[in-house]
């Protein structure tokens, strides 16, 4: 599993969105950041990666529900995958 060490800040450079998109596609259960004993949110270059697709997704039309189910649709894909090894 890869080190989130990535602050939101460099996150928004990184990717162009705002802090609070990012913050809402956490809400909608797209991407996972750590925190801090403070509170502060940590991304993984992971993270970042799949919140560039996430955007580009959203211009194309995409609804974030649907992105949800692409995500999990990949994810089971990885598993199953993993388990064929």
């Amino acid at each position: 599993m890869e080190k989130k060490v990535i602050s939101i800040g460099t996150v928004c450079e990184l990717t162009g969105l705002s802090e609070r998109q990012i913050r809402y596609y956490e809400e909608r259960k797209l991407v996972f950041p750590e925190r801090t004993k403070g509170g502060n949110r940590k991304y993984s270059f992971e993270d970042v990666e799949k919140l560039k697709h996430i955007s580009l997704q959203i211009r194309d039309g995409v609804n974030t529900f649907e992105l949800k189910q692409q995500l999990l649709s990949g994810e089971r894909g990885r598993m199953t995958k993993l388990r064929e090894v």
